[in-house]
């Protein structure tokens, strides 16, 4: 039996969006009432309007996003492949709010879960950040953040991509922009804005499946994230 777990946010109306970025615009051009009325009540349709960034809610980061140095690398350049993946979920649950955490807590994870990082895996940090702040102002600025060692670790390992439950992977002002740049010198990328990461966590490897849209040089798009068990 196959098990889909998604790992996605709602788009809506002025739904989540990073606080230095607009707010998502989702709003109806024409509704059944109005169509209906205009067709004389010989039938009707409904479009609706969407405006937004592409780091909108559950996304993923071009490499252009990261800097001028890879500002020919948008999402529509990156293979699909990249987005059809193994992943794996590491529980750093207990790392405090506003706090790093470094490669002690990476390699501990992997241990207590007996989890291996395979090439081209995609790596996911559950972190209880949704758990604990969805709907809070907490939830864009607490976060737990990745420690540049980190990220280079995962370079290292040849990952695709990891991802995390915040509006940023590391901490702003302190590891945020290091993190992405690393990202962009070492070819791998990330996801922001998961959820429902601690119901991965202690399951091994999955299938992670999680496309974007062919935005033409997009910094980034949002993504229907899943993961994929089968018996």
């Amino acid at each position: 039996m196959t098990e889909l777990i998604d790992l996605s946010q709602e788009i809506f109306h002025r739904c989540i969006t990073h606080p230095n970025h607009p707010k998502a615009m989702y709003y109806p051009y024409i509704t059944n009432a109005e169509s209906f009325k205009e067709r004389k009540g010989a039938s009707s349709f409904t479009v609706d309007m969407l405006n937004m960034p592409d780091h909108t809610a559950t996304h993923v980061d071009a490499p252009r996003h990261f800097g001028i140095e890879w500002d020919d690398q948008g999402i529509d350049s990156l293979s699909l492949e990249r987005f059809y993946t193994q992943g794996i979920c590491l529980d750093l649950s207990h790392v405090a709010p506003k706090t790093l955490y470094g490669m002690d807590e990476v390699e501990n994870a992997l241990t207590k879960d007996g989890l291996e990082i395979r090439p081209n895996d995609t790596v996911l940090i559950y972190l209880s950040h949704y758990d604990r702040f969805w709907g809070k102002p907490e939830f864009f600025s607490d976060w737990p953040g990745m420690a540049e060692e980190v990220a280079e670790y995962f370079g290292e390992k040849k990952i695709s991509a990891f991802g995390v439950e915040a509006v940023s992977p590391g901490i702003i002002g302190v590891s945020n922009t290091e993190v992405h740049q690393i990202c962009g010198r070492m070819g791998i990328t990330h996801y922001e804005g998961l959820v429902n990461l601690g119901k991965l966590v202690g399951r091994g490897h999955f299938r992670f499946i999680a496309f974007p849209l062919k935005f033409r040089r997009g910094s980034g798009s949002p993504v229907r994230a899943v993961a994929v068990f089968e018996d």
